[in-house]
């Protein structure tokens, strides 16, 4: 429970807090149970961007307590930009100060704070069996504990206009050499190739576990056991800045002054033909046009074929606090987000994938894209890359962008970053 003490505290400031019920107060618990009695429940979700969605869904979560069960529910609903997100929660949960129910990265995330004790046993809840069977063992931890309920799973490389695309006649390239030639193409039909949008640290993070984890699913298969030991280094995978480069050098202006909220909207206008992101912005992309036709490819690293891959992944998921004062309320939100008749709008509205067997909604055009290459085996499962190296990746790649870091001086950081991790984890 010691991880990560001394972040600073000023890293609270911009964190966007909304109360939804009734008397929103942002006071600590008053106890839990029935008969009239009132629950201030805390929780913390990076995704401001889906705010109007959340707060609806939790209205109906405090009617139903009340209904149900005739609890008062208070909701604070933090909501911080996802460039602070983890460091705030670190802060928190190291400070006994742990939101009663929070979001997390299944895959980054789980593991150091199973560790940590900081996550509720979550094995016997009724939402566990509602879970398909390929998403459950994203939130299981080693020993066999479900202690999450996912909200996002992704398939992911790059977002493609598909206009842009038909209208030339390019198709998804499955090396670097092609994506090179798509490149030229679109360069010479006056469409700039890529969207850059690397105000927010995490986007140009995205390379790492897109070139990275293709690496280490063909080349390089044992490089986080051996980053885990100090018995490796990111110079085995310095050939990640061939893509970066390319990315870099044919991309929109400003980058550093473009968030991802920005560059929904530009990619939404046609102002690139590529995105290096994720379908996760798609209903901020739809927001500004709705008939927006866009598709997801696997990224080309290098000319090995069998290196163009997608990413699966499970990234944001709800976990319940250990020292919770309101678990009884916190569990009963958890298994709400899988409600037999409410969860299916819910993650619709969201735009993430179906994760359950309650949801009932198809698959959207962009998912069914990415299953294709799942389907021909050309996709491999995110990497476990600790946060605090993400973290990084995105503040160097920033700098790299920029011209004040060489790749060198990129790849040392992330070697240092590791090695800290393992210092405090092992």
């Amino acid at each position: 429970m010691k991880l990560w003490k001394g972040v600073l505290s000023t890293m609270l400031v911009g964190t966007l807090l909304a109360g939804c019920g009734a008397n929103s107060s942002g006071s600590d618990s008053s106890g839990s149970g029935g008969d009239g009695k009132t629950v201030n429940l805390k929780m913390f979700i990076a995704q401001p961007r889906l705010k109007e969605h959340y707060d609806k869904y939790i209205n109906a979560f405090v009617a139903k307590e009340k209904k149900d069960k005739n609890i008062d529910v208070t909701v604070q609903l933090e909501m911080p930009p996802a460039d602070n997100a983890p460091q705030i929660l670190k802060t928190r949960l190291a400070s006994n100060d742990a939101p009663d129910v929070f979001a997390l990265h299944a895959v980054n995330e789980i593991p150091p704070f199973y560790k940590a004790g900081y996550l509720e046993d979550l094995s016997g809840q009724p939402f566990v069996s509602k879970l398909m069977d390929s998403v459950k063992p994203s939130v299981t931890t080693k020993d066999g504990k479900v202690v999450a309920v996912p909200l996002e799973t992704i398939s992911w490389g790059y977002l493609y206009n598909k206009k842009i695309f038909k209208d030339l006649d390019l198709k998804p390239p499955g090396t670097l050499t092609e994506m090179k030639a798509v490149v030229e193409k679109l360069k010479a039909n006056n469409v700039k190739p890529f969207l850059l949008s690397y105000k927010e640290s995490w986007i140009p993070q995205l390379f790492v576990p897109l070139t990275a984890g293709a690496m280490m699913n063909t080349q390089n298969k044992d490089f986080i056991d051996r980053m885990n030991q100090d018995k490796g280094s990111f110079s085995e995978m310095k050939s990640m800045f061939d893509i970066i480069d390319l990315v870099n050098s044919n991309g929109t202006d400003k980058a550093l002054e473009i968030g991802g909220d920005d560059g929904s909207a530009a990619f939404a206008a046609g102002k690139a033909a590529m995105w290096i992101q994720g379908p996760w912005f798609a209903e901020t992309i739809l927001k500004s046009d709705p008939k927006m036709d866009f598709g997801v490819a696997p990224l080309p690293i290098n000319d090995d074929p069998n290196a163009t891959l997608i990413n699966l992944s499970t990234s944001t998921s709800l976990a319940v606090s250990s020292t919770s004062k309101n678990k009884e309320v916190a569990l009963d939100f958890v298994n709400y987000v899988l409600d037999d008749k409410d969860s299916s709008a819910f993650y619709e509205a969201l735009k993430f994938n179906p994760i359950s067997k309650v949801h009932t909604f198809k698959s959207y055009p962009w998912v069914n894209d990415a299953t294709e290459y799942v389907k021909a085996g050309k996709s491999y499962q995110d990497p476990s890359i600790p946060q605090a190296v993400k973290d990084e990746a995105g503040k160097s790649l920033q700098s790299y962008y920029a011209g004040q870091l060489s790749q060198d001086d990129v790849i040392k950081a992330l070697d240092k970053a590791w090695k800290s991790y393992n210092k405090v984890n092992k």
